[in-house]
């Protein structure tokens, strides 16, 4: 049996889009065939208590952030040759992929780097441009989000190392994002239950468009008086949404739940009738939405989304079919349209709603997914 080291800094309990990717991929590979090297993230009993209910091996770096520098290498060849691994998953292709030559001295005889939104970014930097084109000639292949990651990345690893490029995505645990994940008893708890719902699961930071919510709340009131907008999810940018619900004038309308256990997180979603995060791409093109799975989630909970055009979000939307994409930039009279009529078309939510669960069946399942990994460590391309 193949049995693959995976390098990565981004591996649970620290919080994230791609801690959560590589977890998901991890545990659905087949048993005793995956060994972890990961950063520490932080001190204390919550990582080691992660770590022990693992299925496989969590080896983890002291310092909260690896490098591909001389120790790590050598540390990261060390467990290759301990656990006698004969493939390498680097969680993040960049920076970790930049250790590729010398793992695969090492013995490593099939490297794979997944890429996210921040690969895209690296892309189009001419320094971290130069370093991705190692990586990727270097490496067995490149995994990619969706096509406007790819398009952007391709570029900078050159023809050669595009060719080998393949898609993988997240995915969505059906069992756990679904119609009857407790929405309504979120909706009483927090006094919505007859209340028209848009509901926002993210990070708050400027890139995910809360703030774009909020501006278009007025234009949703005028048509539908009793909305609110629920926004899930903590960051540093809670202040200054504050302080625009106060200035547009809609605090009565606008409730934040702060940070949600994770576990709580499919009924929140299910709290909505309407999904919306018009995320925008912002620092000209390095800050950008990767993909999106929030959207996916929606969709598998049964609710019409409406995205951000903002990198790959549009890839994780069949437009007019599961929800709707908007300008992330200015686009607030269209998101208030988009929702008005949502909100006040019931038929149109419920068709929206089960044709984005039958696509995340079809599509985005992690089984199916996770397979499709197992075979590129293997090397099906």
């Amino acid at each position: 049996m193949n049995r693959t080291l995976i390098v990565t800094n981004d591996f649970p309990p620290r919080p994230g889009g791609i801690q959560a990717f590589v977890h998901n991929m991890a545990v659905r590979q087949p048993a005793g065939s995956v060994v972890v090297y990961a950063s520490t993230w932080r001190d204390g009993r919550e990582v080691a208590e992660f770590d022990a209910a693992q299925p496989f091996p969590v080896v983890r770096d002291r310092t909260k952030m690896m490098l591909p520098t001389t120790r790590i290498t050598r540390r990261a060849v060390e467990i290759l040759r301990a656990e006698k691994c004969t493939s390498v998953w680097f969680g993040a292709a960049a920076p970790l992929g930049l250790m590729a030559p010398t793992l695969r001295r090492a013995g490593a005889e099939r490297l794979l780097g997944m890429t996210h939104g921040h690969e895209a970014a690296w892309a189009q930097l001419p320094v971290s441009a130069q370093l991705l084109r190692r990586i990727g000639g270097n490496t067995d292949v490149l995994t990619y989000l969706g096509e406007y990651t790819r398009s952007r990345i391709a570029k900078a690893v050159g023809p050669r190392a595009a060719a080998r490029m393949v898609q993988l995505p997240p995915g969505v645990d059906e069992s756990t994002f679904r119609p009857d994940s407790g929405g309504d008893a979120v909706r009483a708890r927090l006094g919505l239950s007859e209340r028209p719902v848009v509901v926002c699961v993210s990070r708050l930071v400027p890139r995910k468009g809360q703030d774009t919510l909020i501006r278009a709340l007025p234009r949703v009131l005028a048509a539908q008086p009793e909305t609110v907008l629920l926004i899930v999810g903590g960051g540093p940018y809670r202040g200054e949404l504050e302080k625009l619900v106060d200035s547009v004038g809609v605090r009565s309308s606008v409730v934040f739940t702060g940070a949600v256990p994770w576990e709580e997180l499919p009924a929140h979603y299910g709290a909505g009738d309407v999904f919306a995060m018009p995320c925008r791409t912002r620092r000209g093109g390095l800050d950008v939405e990767g993909l999106g799975i929030v959207y996916l989630e929606a969709s598998a909970t049964g609710l019409p989304v409406v995205a951000g055009d903002s990198g790959g979000a549009p890839d994780a939307v069949r437009e007019g079919e599961t929800g709707y994409v908007v300008p992330g930039k200015g686009g607030e009279s269209v998101l208030a349209e988009r929702l008005v009529r949502l909100l006040g078309d019931a038929d149109l939510r419920r068709e929206m709603g089960e044709a984005g669960r039958k696509w995340v069946h079809d599509a985005w399942r992690w089984d199916m997914l996770a397979e499709r990994l197992t075979g590129l460590l293997e090397g099906a391309n």
